[in-house]
């Protein structure tokens, strides 16, 4: 029975392997550049990948197997870390997305300020100080 699964296992972990290849801690977590002014600078990323891996016998013997893998990886750069004189700033590197609630909530001091302006001319027009 063992012997039957070696296709499937070999499959699977030659997929692991290029798995493993594709994503590495660097990834995550890149190398640290140093500029000569004394700033290091550390890229940190997101990781997502995927796999799948299927076989099977077909025909009447044993020897005969069929199978295929596939696996897929996608890096999004999120931030920068900036180390300078001991301290660290995290820079994103996209602003998060923003639903309808805070699009207003940071339209509200623009629209306070429009406010104030019309109130203020309105005064100014009727001699109200």
């Amino acid at each position: 029975m063992a012997n039957e699964n070696k296709p499937l296992s070999e499959l699977v972990e030659t997929t692991m392997n290029k798995i493993r290849e594709m994503v590495d801690t660097n990834s995550i977590i890149g190398e640290p550049i140093t500029t000569p002014d004394g700033v290091t600078v550390i890229p940190v990323s997101r990781v997502s990948f995927g796999f799948g891996t299927g076989g099977s016998d077909y025909g009447k013997t044993v020897d005969k197997f069929g199978g295929a893998g596939a696996a897929g990886v996608k890096i999004d750069p999120v931030s920068f870390l900036i180390i300078k004189d001991g301290v660290t700033r995290v820079v994103p590197v996209a602003v998060p997305p923003m639903g309808p609630v805070d699009r207003i909530l940071d339209m509200v001091p623009e629209v306070m300020d429009r406010v104030e302006g019309f109130v203020a001319k309105k005064k100014e027009e009727k001699g109200i100080y």
